[in-house]
């Protein structure tokens, strides 16, 4: 894993954006299109912004995916990855080669295997992740699970993973953040050939320290990127306070 520590949040996201637009533009260069995962949340801000920045990439040659996404969230919600990515990043790049979503709203393992079905068919060439408080990767929680096959997964979401995304501002109290998330597996996201982990934030000081620095451990799903041959991590001051 390669690891690199910058002063604020802003320019993290300016160097792990320009580092997954380098990546993006090289694959499209090599064989014609490209294959990406998007991650979602406040750490991510940054990053998406200087992604769209890049005036080289060309979008109608790129299919992205997303990560998770909660059970039941109407994408009108202000909580909703799916209106995350759609105003903060398809609406502003123009025509992608296709876009493939979670939709939560209907049947979970149906849309588990909708989604499946699809990214076999696709290698993932730049896969952008984040680490959560609690040390998760999508909403894998701890203990997550390494060995399932399933692309993506229905998932309970743990206390510190729904209190971060209260404290994040997306929801207004602990009751309205869902119990369940669809979630790409741990081991989907580990065939990426290229990884993006971007992670602002003190708070995520401690997840930081477990994930890069202890063994390998579903207690700490992140950890499993140090197994990964080409994973890029990008912390600020904050977030590598502890190492």
């Amino acid at each position: 894993m390669n690891v690199e520590i910058f002063p604020d949040r802003e320019s993290l996201g300016a160097h792990a954006g320009a580092k997954g637009a380098e990546l993006i533009k090289e694959v499209i260069r090599e064989k014609g299109e490209a294959n990406i995962i998007l991650a979602t949340g406040q750490s991510q801000f940054e990053t998406l912004e200087t992604l769209i920045a890049d005036q080289e990439i060309d979008w109608s040659k790129v299919r992205m995916f997303h990560l998770d996404e909660y059970i039941g969230m109407p994408i009108t919600h202000k909580a909703s990855f799916r209106k995350y990515l759609n105003e903060r990043f398809v609406d502003k790049v123009g025509t992608l080669k296709e876009v493939v979503l979670i939709n939560g709203e209907g049947d979970a393992q149906e849309e588990c295997n909708r989604l499946g079905d699809i990214i076999i068919n696709y290698p993932i060439d730049v896969a952008f992740v984040g680490i959560g408080e609690n040390g998760h990767l999508a909403f894998n929680d701890p203990p997550a699970d390494f060995d399932v096959e399933d692309s993506y997964l229905v998932v309970d979401l743990d206390a510190i993973c729904r209190q971060q995304q209260m404290g994040e501002g997306w929801f207004n109290s602990i009751d309205e953040v869902p119990l369940q998330a669809i979630s790409m597996s741990i081991k989907q996201i580990m065939k990426s050939k290229k990884i993006i982990c971007a992670v602002p934030d003190e708070r995520k000081a401690l997840a930081v320290k477990n994930c890069l620095t202890k063994e390998v451990s579903n207690l700490y799903p992140a950890s499993i990127l140090q197994n990964h041959p080409a994973c890029y991590c990008y912390l600020d001051k904050g977030s590598a306070s502890l190492l």
